[in-house]
């Protein structure tokens, strides 16, 4: 009796599938080894924090942050203090609210609202030495540990010096009043008919070490009381009236030879100290 093999009785369309199929099984990589591995779902909660950028961590962004703050709090650099000296005393503004006359003039404690009701009593007691409306120029900056002095028109602080007060009598008629003084002489702490004592002074209390600061953050400061925005630049006006030469040489910042002694501090600055 002859046996016969199952696989002679299977059509051949069916063997050909079969062998398809099983040679695709063996060569292809299964599909459930391409997909990844079941992952828990990650929520985030709005106090989260996530970076922008890959790499670059919250702590990092902190740091960069607190280094800013730490540059800005930094006390007041000896370079700032040139700019200030350069491009704020000289100014010209417009007074928005009247300041007392005398040498207490009037504090501002820097961060805190201008107490208005002290300012109306203290140019109630002592006059006011400038007005709403008035243009009035900044005559001189000093710089304390914890404050900034700013005087207007000549401020409210004049001084008189010990030669002052000297008077000599001669064969015994009227006395004859001493020599005058350095500050009687020439007005150094503003232009003519500024002098000393004639206009107000503004203390800018800061309760720390004075901050490092731009000019424009100092006229910030002072906008409560005077306006810098519509007016002209004391040094423009005065460099209209020059050669054209030493316009250039004023607006380049280079001293040339040939200046007097008011140009060159248009163009290089006041010093700090004599």
């Amino acid at each position: 009796m002859t046996r016969v093999s199952p696989a002679r009785n299977m059509p051949i369309w069916l063997t050909l599938a079969l062998s398809v199929l099983f040679l695709g099984d063996a060569d292809l990589p299964r599909v459930e080894n391409l997909r990844p591995a079941n992952q828990p779902d990650v929520t985030f909660s709005p106090a989260d924090e996530i970076p922008l950028l890959p790499g670059f961590t919250n702590e990092q962004a902190t740091t960069q942050q607190n280094t800013k703050d730490a540059k800005k709090s930094a006390v007041l650099q000896d370079q700032s203090r040139f700019a200030l000296i350069r491009y704020v005393s000289g100014e010209f503004a417009k007074v928005v609210k009247p300041l007392p006359s005398g040498k207490d003039g009037f504090q501002v404690e820097v961060g805190k609202p201008i107490d208005d009701s002290a300012l109306q009593h203290s140019v109630a007691i002592h006059g006011a030495a400038v007005n709403t409306g008035d243009q009035v120029q900044i005559t001189k900056l000093e710089f304390r540990a914890k404050s900034i002095v700013v005087d207007v028109n000549g401020g409210g602080r004049g001084k008189r010096h010990w030669r002052d007060h000297i008077q000599i009598g001669i064969g015994g008629g009227n006395p004859v009043p001493g020599p005058r003084s350095s500050t009687q002489k020439s007005n150094e702490n503003g232009p003519p008919g500024m002098q000393p004592g004639a206009g107000s002074t503004v203390f800018l209390e800061f309760g720390k070490p004075v901050p490092d600061l731009t000019p424009d953050e100092l006229k910030q400061l002072l906008a409560p009381f005077l306006n810098f925005a519509k007016e002209r630049s004391a040094s423009v006006q005065w460099i209209d009236t020059l050669p054209a030469e030493m316009k250039q040489a004023i607006t380049e910042r280079r001293p040339v030879v040939g200046m007097d002694r008011d140009e060159v501090i248009a163009a290089i600055g006041k010093p700090d100290r004599k």
